[in-house]
């Protein structure tokens, strides 16, 4: 979108990280904003800071695995705040481990919050974005969305099904004439925000500081572009994946440290946050 002055963005994560951040630029803008968190505390955080901009801002907690209320704060915006104009799907969950060794109840918040999180809003939110004159959706996703990812299946999987989604979604919309609703989709390395403590960044794919990417996202809702592929050797990945036979592939991934590198995730505070998180199957929504 080229201006998002006086345009309603919802962000979910928004309570921290790159969420945070986000909010912070769009704030910048002249936005008005809708931010959702699992910590409404931290959500309504990021609220304030926002309105120190200058600009209306509102923090909501919600679980983004309920449909339900995702539904009623959809009418609430409504009636506050209009129609969504920009929608930022960027809530996730990581957990690293090796599959088996890893609770079931990891994996099923995994899908929960990052496929099924992503869905929910979107096909919340879509009809009215597409009732405004320009809209913008931003699916947060992730390079390992366009490879394996050993010790982290669940989560790198999750991603690959957000890249999908992402594509079928933005091609629906091309297909139906609305060309109006750009769809960009955001696939960075690894981030230090504190989900990633412990990893270990791939050969020649340094951890990208939050601010870069957030630079980086900024750029590309302006432009419209439909891919944010972070740092340089991602932009390579879907290349080498299609054009190197899959021994190779296997091979340069080991050497590359790909295959080794959520080896020893420990997340945020892991196990204790981890533990916490899984209480209660799809309660939690970390942000990016």
């Amino acid at each position: 979108m080229k201006d998002v002055k006086g345009r309603v963005v919802l962000i979910t994560g928004a309570g921290g990280g790159i969420g945070r951040l986000m909010a912070l630029e769009f704030a910048k803008l002249g936005a008005r904003l809708v931010l959702v968190d699992k910590d409404g505390k931290a959500a309504e955080e990021s609220a304030a800071i926002a309105r120190g901009v200058g600009v209306e801002a509102r923090g909501f907690e919600l679980d983004v695995t309920d449909r339900p209320a995702i539904l009623a704060l959809r009418e609430v915006v409504r009636r506050d705040f209009g129609r969504v104009a920009v929608l930022v799907n960027n809530a996730g969950v990581v957990f690293g481990g090796p599959l088996t060794k890893t609770p079931w109840e990891r994996h099923k918040l995994t899908y929960d919050v990052n496929v099924f999180g992503v869905v929910a809003f979107t096909h919340a939110f879509l009809d009215d974005m597409i009732a405004e004159p320009q809209a913008h959706l931003v699916n947060i996703a992730s390079a390992s969305g366009f490879i394996g990812l050993p010790f982290g299946s669940t989560y790198a999987s999750s991603k690959w099904a957000v890249i999908g989604f992402s594509e079928s979604v933005r091609q629906e919309l091309l297909t139906d004439g609305h060309k109006h609703v750009k769809v960009t989709t955001v696939c960075p390395s690894y981030i230090a925000t504190g989900m990633f403590e412990g990893v270990k960044g791939p050969l020649l794919t340094p951890i990208l500081k939050p601010q870069v990417i957030v630079d980086k996202i900024m750029a590309a809702v302006k432009a419209e572009r439909a891919w944010v592929l972070e740092p340089f050797m991602v932009k390579l990945t879907p290349l080498l994946r299609g054009v190197l036979p899959t021994s190779l592939f296997d091979w340069a991934g080991k050497l590359f440290g790909v295959s080794t590198s959520m080896m020893h995730w420990r997340g945020h505070n892991e196990p204790a946050a981890a533990a916490k998180a899984t209480a209660s199957v799809g309660a939690s929504a970390l942000p990016n």
